[in-house]
């Protein structure tokens, strides 16, 4: 089987999974769809599965919901949000998400980087149903 054949494949089955609400399957379908892996590059699908994940408190799809935000991918370039998921994405446990959330926070005004901290604590105590989208 070629490439593309295989990615058709785990496409099919993490969509079977994502479907049914698993956050793991959710984050990864996302991660094919950003990449254009076995389906067209789609920043926007890409985006609704990490956020679905996301609000699951899967810090992995916390983590590429914050990259999206920063990079303006399927969303409006926002800051603040990106600030807010890397942050729960850090708390949740995502190695790398706190160098990035403190890099974003550099060019920041000390009053965003406190609203974004109140934005991820409004989040987390929300238990993800509050969690600042604009769009």
């Amino acid at each position: 089987e070629g490439v593309l054949e295989v990615f058709g494949e785990v496409v099919k089955w993490y969509r079977l999974a994502a479907e049914q609400g698993n956050a793991w399957a959710q984050n990864n379908l996302g991660l094919m769809y950003r990449n254009g892996e076995g389906v067209l590059q789609d920043f926007g699908e890409a985006v609704k599965w990490f956020r679905l994940a996301a609000e699951q408190g899967n810090a992995w799809a916390q983590y590429n919901l914050g990259l999206m935000y920063r990079k303006g991918e399927g969303v409006l370039e926002n800051r603040l949000i990106s600030h807010q998921w890397f942050n729960l994405a850090s708390f949740n446990g995502q190695k790398d998400a706190g160098k990035v959330r403190d890099d974003i926070a550099g060019g920041l005004t000390s009053a965003d980087v406190t609203k974004a901290q109140e934005m991820a604590r409004i989040c987390l105590d929300s238990g993800y149903l509050n969690c600042g989208f604009p769009d």
